[in-house]
């Protein structure tokens, strides 16, 4: 009998491609029968190797080997040969139009995701705006996959177990986690300006909860030159930051780190999105955009979301789109003890962490 062999495509982002782990994962799980090849840029093969024994990863260059129409038709060819009896887009762009179109021709099953184009114009119209919740990435997700008939319940925790990444196979220099130590993750940038808090405003972030947690370590997380920049200067100034950027070298080194993170504070970025897949708890600074688009990270909850409510907002759908006011007020209203105050609650909420005894050590709960 022949196996089902499920193609997800979802050429995007980092962040938009980690909004699909969790749906794959529960996928593999509730399918183990299922054969899972996810299509995506070559970037995000460390999301799904190891995933799950029924989970592939194909990479696609669509800037180099894969380019254009004669590309597109050479990646086709060698889709073919992997006998897929089933074709999920989970995109909806012209790349990936073009491969459903051909497989559509050839007969096979396929589904496409519903972006929600006129719901996201009603939600960012500067006029009769509808400030209402669409459906996230991970519901336009599943009703793909219920449609080719894989209904699916999400119920994903991590990538990594309860105990988190292994800290051995990242650099030295990040060391272990005291007992006594929170660990704040901060990425205070992402790939809009519209969408990140002012670095000024966020070093006095920064400097409060260093502050109130004097034995705390602070990990940042930046990508550009620029950015690292000011990371370096905030490491200068404070003795708790390390710039873990500049020390990991690898998304899964990332990742790893990240799972023990106490919290990560963040903007609506690809960050979040990482973050989101360890397990940790998250709060996010939002401008330009909204949760209401749908792009909130898995698990990630409303209360822990720091924005103001101004009409203008959101703006746009993914932040590409210059402020409107030109002041940047959605993000500029926002006190840092504000912030400060989002990220101490968490820290209060979360489980009390306990040593385990040694013969010359009492039970402590720390």
């Amino acid at each position: 009998m022949k196996t089902d062999h499920l193609l997800i495509i979802r050429f995007s982002a980092q962040g938009e491609v980690a909004m699909l782990v969790p749906v794959v994962s529960s996928l593999a799980r509730q399918y183990p029968d299922l054969r899972i090849t996810v299509l995506s840029r070559p970037f995000a093969r460390p999301f799904f190797e190891g995933l799950a024994p029924n989970v592939g990863f194909m990479g696609a260059d669509l800037e180099g080997e894969y380019r254009g129409v004669t590309g597109l038709n050479a990646l086709y060819r060698r889709l073919i040969a992997k006998n897929f009896t089933a074709i999920a887009d989970m995109h909806n762009i012209l790349s990936s139009r073009y491969l459903r179109m051909r497989f559509n021709l050839s007969r096979f099953r396929v589904e496409h995701i519903d972006r929600h184009v006129s719901e996201r114009r009603k939600l960012t119209a500067q006029k009769d705006k509808q400030l209402r919740q669409l459906p996230t990435a991970f519901e336009n997700y599943t009703d793909v996959l219920s449609r080719l008939g894989y209904p699916v319940k999400v119920d994903f925790h991590s990538i990594f177990p309860p105990t988190g990444g292994n800290l051995r196979l990242v650099p030295e220099q990040i060391g272990e986690k005291k007992i006594f130590q929170q660990w704040i993750g901060v990425a205070p940038f992402a790939i809009y300006k519209e969408k990140v808090y002012p670095p000024e405003k966020m070093e006095q972030v920064v400097a409060e909860l260093i502050r109130r947690h004097p034995s705390c370590r602070v990990l940042l997380f930046g990508r550009t030159e620029a950015e690292q920049k000011v990371l370096d200067t905030w490491c200068a100034r404070y003795k708790e930051c390390v710039n873990a950027s500049v020390l990991l070298g690898t998304l899964q080194q990332e990742l790893i780190v990240m799972s023990h993170l106490d919290v990560m504070l963040c903007m609506d970025s690809v960050n979040m999105h990482l973050a989101a897949l360890t397990g940790i708890r998250i709060v996010s600074v939002w401008g330009a955009t909204h949760p209401f688009a749908g792009f909130l990270g898995w698990n990630h909850r409303m209360g822990d979301v720091v924005q103001v409510d101004m009409p203008c907002r959101p703006c746009s759908v993914f932040g590409n789109v210059p402020c409107m006011r030109g002041d940047h007020a959605c993000m500029n209203a926002i006190d840092p003890i504000t912030i400060a105050d989002s990220v101490e609650r968490v820290l209060n909420e979360l489980p009390k962490r306990v040593v385990s005894p040694s013969p010359s050590q009492p039970l402590t709960t720390l």
